[in-house]
């Protein structure tokens, strides 16, 4: 029987073993990686490998969104690898319709539609708590800690800017207090007559107030400050982990009081993007759709006879409350009911790695040389998956890495799981697909669009329809007019 390290080792061991291409730069960049772990359950053994691996901190703002279809709104590694696995489940559903061998699918009872092989389960590995409601969580007075506690913001001052431009101030202001109380430090040894041994021995600044961009993912918006009593020796004041997502307009506000009380909880939010909002949901927010939905999305649901779902979400060693973790991705959509035939509400088990990722925020600082500049998240994403044909994909800024701008717009710009991408990919399997095979949704009218196969999901859209309206009901949508690429 696997563990929850095991898995972690698996996905830690693949990332090592990928080209160097897209990986932080040791010491100086960090990232979150995140995995999808397909389980074969043997008579006398387990089998499990990794089919999908993404790593990414960084969104797209909305005025990048393009109406082709071909640029990564959300690179959050957490949504490459479930984009990742998606076009591995699309490559193994075409086996299947083509009559050959498929590890993951077999024909279901009805008439055009597949089921996922009874020995096979799929498990979701993510290195850090997902952004959003799952990442707000009680501090713990432990030197084991992979973030740094935060900072008591001036919700005043923020009050005046624009929600980036108070993530970047903020970020400034930390950076200038660090280095001002290296200096001061630095000055008080030297007027002191002792050496500086912390500088003079090699090892490098304990850098406390490093806040990188405000485009990234959750622990860039962890934050470190010296809590009311702490210096007295006192019991410090209870504090939370905060998110830089922000609630999404129409949901109940953050309250940006001190302490436990910064953060309102339970509540959509959306992610910070490249000096802009974004339209991209929060991770908790979209791992906990997938408990409903699942994750195979709305065009791999024509061919299912049910939704699949992780039957467990595992978490790298990271600051973390199996409490909030319930809380972000199981309960919230617990009491969903009306759901159609295939669909059911399907909380995965929530349990925690002793591992932690080796480029984790908190283990690049550990590394980090002065020399090196600031410590910052790593601008690159990769995608593999295990599919026949380029199973590497390494984006930046939403398109491949390395594209001119002169290529962008260009298929060779894309990534191998952008919509569009995945979208062509779908329409393989359509075609592949015997005309007596096609499920009846694919074969009731002319369909064109991308939007126009997502709508003719009809049990899916009957499925996130009653969802939204118990559970989601502010989840911000895509405007029609960026789905209508063919």
């Amino acid at each position: 029987m696997w563990s929850a390290d095991t898995i972690a080792k698996l996905c830690y061991d693949h990332f090592r073993n990928l080209p160097k291409r897209g990986k932080p730069e040791l010491g100086r960049e960090w990232t979150l990686l995140a995995a999808v772990v397909e389980l074969h359950q043997k008579p006398n053994e387990e089998e499990m490998k990794v089919v999908s691996l993404g790593t990414g901190t960084k969104c797209i703002g909305r005025a990048a969104m393009s109406p082709k279809g071909d640029i990564l709104n959300d690179s959050h590694a957490e949504v490459i690898a479930r984009r990742g696995c998606v076009r591995y489940l699309i490559e193994q559903l075409r086996l299947a319709v083509s009559g050959e061998t498929s590890s993951v699918f077999c024909p279901a009872e009805e008439l055009g539609k597949w089921k996922v092989h009874p020995e096979v389960s799929f498990v979701f590995f993510t290195s850090h708590t997902p952004c959003g409601d799952a990442s707000i969580i009680p501090m713990m007075d432990s030197p084991s800690q992979p973030c740094p506690p935060v900072r008591e913001e001036d919700s005043e001052g923020e009050g005046r800017d624009a929600p980036e431009t108070a993530l970047k101030r903020r970020a400034e202001r930390q950076e200038d207090q660090a280095n001002k109380r290296l200096r001061a430090e630095g000055e008080r040894r030297h007027h002191l007559g002792g050496p500086d041994k912390e500088m003079n021995a090699g090892s490098p600044p304990q850098l406390e107030n490093v806040h990188p961009a405000e485009d990234s993912s959750e622990p860039l918006e962890t934050e470190t400050h010296t809590r009311q009593g702490e210096d007295a020796g006192e019991h410090p004041a209870p504090d939370i982990h905060r998110t830089g997502a922000k609630c999404v307009p129409g949901e109940t506000s953050d309250p940006k009081e001190p302490g436990i009380c910064y953060h309102s909880t339970g509540v959509l939010r959306v992610k910070p993007g490249r000096g802009e909002p974004t339209l991209s949901l929060s991770c908790s927010d979209k791992m906990a759709r997938w408990a409903i939905l699942g994750f195979q999305g709305a065009l791999l649901s024509h061919y299912l006879q049910g939704a699949i779902y992780f039957t467990t979400v595992i978490t790298g060693k990271c600051p973390y409350s199996q409490h909030t973790m319930q809380r972000a991705l199981c309960d919230r959509c617990s009491q969903v009911t009306g759901l159609p035939a295939g669909f059911s509400v399907h909380p995965p088990e929530l349990v925690q790695s002793s591992l932690e990722f080796s480029h984790s925020l908190a283990q690049t600082q550990h590394s980090h040389q002065s020399s090196q500049g600031r410590v910052s998240p790593c601008g690159a994403a990769i995608s593999w998956c295990a599919v026949s044909n380029q199973p590497l994909d390494v984006t930046a800024n939403g398109y491949k890495q390395g594209m001119t701008k002169k290529a962008v717009g260009t298929p060779q710009a894309r990534s191998r799981i952008s919509k569009v991408e995945l979208f062509h990919a779908f329409q393989t399997v359509v075609t592949a697909t015997p005309n007596a095979q096609l499920p009846a949704s694919l074969r009731e009218r002319e369909l064109q669009t991308y939007w126009d196969y997502k709508q003719a999901a009809g049990a899916y859209q009957q499925a996130w329809l009653q969802l939204r309206a118990q559970a989601l009901p502010l989840w911000l949508r895509s405007p029609r007019e960026l789905l209508q690429f063919r």
